[in-house]
């Protein structure tokens, strides 16, 4: 049964929504912002990953929904493009070969930084949790991975920043340009449970259902959870970036596909298990095997659903990144843009949810 829904807005959001959407235009920035607000486009160009992490993604797409609000919103068409990670999806979004994608935050934080503020703003949040480094049996300690060689999804991905910065605060050493007490090598996912199955590799730090996948499938332990390295164990996972030119001339159709993450992430909470079962069915078109039912429930176990996007811990991101290497410290003041999605959470009776200072709500 499909969760697509075509429900009108009501009269007052509507004029709300509609308002916002001329106040984005004229508050676009005046050097370099491209054209004013010009109607909804005919195809938004969408990127996700093939991870449960990207949950929300998953089911949106593969269920119809972004593409009911996006078609109500006047925007028929719906393409999508699977990345591995994050910095591939922020080059694809450079190029103009996509307009929106959930990202994780680092490779958001880098592509604003070295576009000076101008490549993309972050409108929404997706997933809080699901990242571990999981080992080889008999690594009990920070210690015991001296001379090992670990993995990561790509270099400057969120999982890669997290696991650097670890190393840091261990007193180990993990330069980017190789050497020092831990290797890290940036492998596809896929490849990783195979080269680790095998025994080449000691351990790798990966978003879910990877992580689950080395413990139940290669019977790999977890030495850290990322939860319990921040505060109530909430961290930003994946959330919703959008190219800042888009997001100006097109802020109707972000506004559907917002509508669409809204759907979704409903979908996920009043049906799990079905949810669940979708994204599985999407996985396997994506990576070619579905996942056993204990994989996606230790998955699924570990994350949280929300378009909070929990602004108040990318200082903390831009801090790990910087130590880590992987970026240089510089501002990133004006890298969300929330003001459409505060719209939508006031009208369905959810609290607005803070910038923590560093853009628009």
């Amino acid at each position: 049964m499909s969760f697509t829904t075509r429900t009108t807005r009501p009269p007052a959001l509507a004029a709300g929504t509609a308002l916002l959407a001329l106040t984005l235009a004229a508050c676009a920035p005046a050097a370099g912002a491209g054209p004013e607000a010009a109607g909804p486009p005919a195809e938004l160009r969408l990127g996700y990953f093939a991870n449960v992490t990207h949950a929300p993604a998953l089911v949106g797409v593969s269920e119809g929904i972004f593409e009911a609000r996006l078609e109500a919103a006047g925007t028929p068409t719906l393409s999508t493009q699977v990345f591995n990670a994050g910095p591939a999806a922020i080059e694809a979004l450079n190029a103009g070969a996509i307009d929106a994608t959930f990202i994780g935050p680092n490779p958001a934080v880098n592509g604003f930084i070295q576009s000076d503020g101008d490549a993309l703003r972050i409108v929404a949040g997706t997933t809080s949790g699901g990242a571990q480094l999981v080992v080889q049996p008999g690594i009990a300690s920070a210690q015991d991975l001296v001379g090992a060689n670990l993995a990561t999804p790509q270099l400057g991905n969120t999982q890669d920043v997290a696991l650097r910065s670890w190393l840091t605060s261990q007193g180990l050493t993990s330069p980017i340009s190789g050497g020092g007490d831990v290797t890290i090598t940036p492998t596809e996912n896929a490849q990783t449970l195979q080269l680790f199955t095998d025994g080449e590799l000691d351990g790798a730090w990966l978003p879910e259902p990877w992580a689950s996948r080395l413990v139940v499938d290669a019977g790999a332990q977890v030495l850290v959870d990322e939860k319990d390295l921040w505060p109530d164990g909430q961290f930003v996972t994946t959330h919703l970036i959008v190219s800042r030119e888009f997001l100006a001339e097109h802020p109707e159709t972000v506004e559907a596909l917002l509508e669409g993450l809204q759907d979704s992430i409903a979908r996920l909470e009043v049906d799990p298990a079905g949810a669940a079962a979708v994204v599985n069915a999407q996985l396997e078109v994506a990576g070619g095997a579905a996942l056993s039912d204990e994989v996606l429930a230790r998955a699924f176990g570990s994350l949280t659903f929300s378009t909070d996007p929990l602004a108040g811990t990318l200082g903390t991101v831009l801090a790990n990144a910087v130590a880590a290497g992987t970026t240089t410290a510089a501002s990133i003041e004006g890298i969300y843009d929330l003001r459409l999605l505060n719209v939508l959470r006031v009208a369905s009776g959810a609290s607005p949810v803070s910038a923590a200072g560093l853009g628009q709500e």
